[in-house]
């Protein structure tokens, strides 16, 4: 009776939160991220790969950017003809992935796949942080990481839930709303 238990337990876990499944970068055609992402998930579907590639990211980065003489925030690609996949890698996937239009290959020695590390993972943004905070609603903050990095403003929100807080900072001369996940931000020390 308490194998058939741990067979139902091994069952009801998520695939994605297996040790096996890793990230893994893979190279595209220069401005194909998008089509690349496209295909990869047409792929996973059509091959029923749905248990072994969970997440396909591009990513993206929100950057401050001046266009005639107005400022604003926007999001583009952080690295340029790159994907990142997790998923549970095997001889078998390697021609699912390398044969989809758009993608060039693995990023690795000989174009094999080599999986990211913990601290890249973590760099790159691909997973999130869970931060425990004290930060409350009409508390001052510093964020120390992003566009808006140096910049102290007061919280107005905090989500939990998603681990973000929206924060009123002053920019351009005027009170703008943010919203920033914990691990950018600290209470300021005044």
């Amino acid at each position: 009776m308490e194998e058939l238990e741990n067979v139902e337990n091994v069952q009801a876990m998520d695939p994605s939160q297996s040790p096996d499944a890793k990230w893994y970068a893979l190279h595209t055609f220069s401005g194909y991220e998008n089509v690349a992402k496209e295909n990869l998930e047409t792929v996973r579907t059509k091959f029923g790969l749905e248990n072994r590639i969970f997440d396909i990211i591009i990513p993206m980065e929100t950057v401050l950017e001046e266009k005639n003489g107005k400022k604003k925030l926007v999001e583009r690609k952080s690295m340029p003809s790159y994907i990142f996949v997790k998923m549970i890698y095997g001889d078998d996937l390697w021609h699912n992935v390398t044969r989809t239009r758009g993608v060039t290959g693995f990023v690795g020695p000989n174009g094999r796949p080599l999986a990211l590390t913990d601290e890249e993972v973590r760099k790159n943004k691909l997973e999130r942080i869970v931060v425990e905070t004290d930060i409350a609603v009409g508390d001052q903050v510093e964020v120390i990481d992003g566009p808006l990095e140096g910049t102290v403003g007061k919280v107005t929100a905090v989500n939990t839930d998603t681990c973000v807080a929206t924060i009123e900072v002053e920019m351009f001369g005027r009170s703008t709303s943010v919203e920033l996940e914990f691990a950018q931000i600290r209470k300021a020390k005044f």
